[in-house]
């Protein structure tokens, strides 16, 4: 038995047209090598390439914000350190 589905009519959210921006660029920027592949698989491969790139960035932000509380962490630990 199937089901009819309503569909919405949404406009994307800001993360779906900043993906399409940067899958957008990356065909761009790796055009040439990218000619070589079809249609489909230039935007699998596009689409890795951004996915690959902002989890990147998730974790170095996640790295970072480690850091900053572990550095907060030890100056308060040690007040001799903030006069350095």
């Amino acid at each position: 038995m199937q089901t009819a589905r309503t569909t919405e009519t949404e406009s994307p959210s800001e993360e779906q047209v900043q993906r399409a921006y940067l899958e957008s660029r990356m065909k761009e920027v790796f055009g040439t090598e990218m000619k070589k592949l079809s249609d489909e698989l230039q935007s699998v491969l596009a689409d890795d390439i951004v996915t690959a790139f902002l989890n990147r960035i998730s974790l170095f932000v996640k790295i970072q914000a480690k850091k900053r509380r572990y550095t907060r962490t030890k100056r308060s630990l040690n007040p001799q350190t903030l006069n350095r």
